[in-house]
């Protein structure tokens, strides 16, 4: 399958998506540059060279550029998601800790505000950043997979689909390839997130992830690391899923509902602010669907031997749906706002457009026969 632009089947979903450049304006530009330009110069002088264009640049068109699809467009994705998610989780790191004790002790810890109480009591202020380097390293590597195998798969699935069927059914798009790249994703974070949780809910088990990761191995085994990966996939996957395909959706919806002028009129900072109101919109989303198994993954890790029917057991179902869910909402709207804002900060940096847009109609079989 190739992945670039000249592809005989091309993919609908991309080219829509990352549409930038005004027609007119090129049109415009192009008419400039070939106008004629009269040197005025002395005669041991050389003719002054043509004159550049007015047109100011569209927030995709930066002085770098990176071919859609190519090695270095994957690249650059995959930089911006470590960007977005090494950065955004060990920021939040203080709610986490508290989240995490309230899922394992509710009874010591019943509310945030006590949580944080409790923590800033027993620990001091430095022990609100416990764990932040496996919180850093792990989603860091999560991100790379997340957003640089999900622009892949989205590519990938679009030209299996055909552009008929990648316009008519672009949120099962969204939806597998968001998936598939989750996958990957937790595989890169278990490990990390096995030894954070460990670190964060048993005080003096280990001070950080130099010391924490050998101490696990030799009480856990190097399969020990991977207890939660099947919990880890019910709450990542889950939650992915409707983090991208929700973002799509609301972006598309914002952009052709809640702002009069096209998204490739829009300046950048503009942009950046649909970004993150559709990240953290998506977030709230996220976090309702992937509770239970968050619940899950906090009482497997902290537990030697544990299995999911004993944390069913001694949360209760209402426990496992509703426990820290508060905290959860208000951290992974933030994050995810956040992430989204990241992300496609870093794409505008590098050249590239900003995920997202309004979506064209299918097109017709008249116009699949013509291309």
């Amino acid at each position: 399958m190739a992945f670039s632009d000249k592809s005989s089947r091309q993919s609908l979903i991309p080219s829509f998506l990352y549409s930038s450049t005004s027609t007119k304006a090129m049109a415009v530009e192009k008419m400039l540059q070939s106008r004629p330009t009269t040197a005025v110069s002395p005669p041991d002088v050389e003719a002054v060279a043509p004159r550049k264009a007015f047109v100011v640049p569209s927030p995709a068109e930066s002085g770098l550029k990176i071919e859609m699809y190519s090695p270095a467009f994957y690249a650059a994705c995959t930089a911006g998601g470590i960007l977005s998610c090494g950065l955004t989780h060990m920021s939040v790191t203080p709610l986490d800790l508290v989240k995490c004790n309230m899922q394992i002790d509710p009874a010591k810890y019943k509310s945030i505000s006590s949580g944080f109480g409790i923590l800033l009591k027993e620990q001091g202020v430095r022990g609100f950043f416990r764990g932040w380097v496996p919180t850093l390293l792990g989603y860091s590597a999560q991100g790379a997979c997340k957003f640089g195998f999900y622009e892949f798969f989205k590519k990938y699935y679009s030209d299996i689909a055909g552009p008929e069927y990648a316009a008519k059914y672009k949120t099962l798009i969204y939806l597998a390839g968001s998936a598939s790249a989750e996958v990957i994703a937790d595989i890169a974070l278990c490990p990390f997130e096995a030894v954070k949780v460990r670190v964060q809910t048993q005080p003096g088990f280990a001070r950080g992830l130099s010391d924490g990761l050998p101490k696990f191995v030799k009480s856990e085994g190097a399969l020990g690391l991977y207890k939660g990966i099947v919990p880890l996939w019910g709450r990542q996957i889950p939650y992915t899923m409707m983090k991208f395909a929700s973002f799509e959706t609301i972006v598309e919806m914002i952009y052709k509902y809640g702002i009069p002028t096209p998204k490739d009129q829009c300046s950048k900072e503009l942009q950046l602010g649909v970004s993150f109101a559709g990240g953290y919109v998506a977030g709230v989303f996220c976090a309702i669907v992937s509770h239970p198994a968050d619940n899950l993954v906090s009482f497997l890790n902290n537990a030697k031997g544990a299995t999911v029917g004993d944390a069913v057991k001694k949360m209760g179902m209402l426990g496992l749906f509703t426990r820290g869910l508060p905290l959860r909402i208000v951290m992974i709207g933030t994050l995810t706002g956040a992430q989204w804002g990241i992300y496609d900060a870093f794409k505008v940096f590098v050249g590239l457009p900003t995920t997202g847009g309004v979506s064209p109609a299918a097109p017709s079989p008249t116009e699949l026969a013509k291309a």
